[in-house]
């Protein structure tokens, strides 16, 4: 069973539903391209490389560890 696309669903739809400000990072005002979170900015709270997050979101989980998913779901505060 292939599961990317709920995954790439989930996790994007997550990271728009949380501000910048609500994560505890700086505002530097005017318009953001995109709603919610950065993909950066998520990999950046949950402590892993923006190349590694970007792997998450296309849906690729294969070894990924519980450690990192937990760490990416603090950073979506979805716990």
């Amino acid at each position: 069973m292939d599961n990317r696309s709920e995954v790439r669903d989930f996790l994007t739809s997550r990271r728009a539903r949380v501000t910048p400000e609500q994560a505890g990072l700086p505002s530097f005002g005017g318009q953001r391209r995109v709603k919610g979170l950065r993909r950066e900015e998520v990999a950046t709270l949950a402590g892993v490389s923006v190349e590694y997050y970007n792997r998450m979101e296309r849906g690729n989980l294969s070894g990924v560890s519980e450690v990192v998913l937990d760490a990416v779901a603090g950073a979506l505060q979805t716990r």
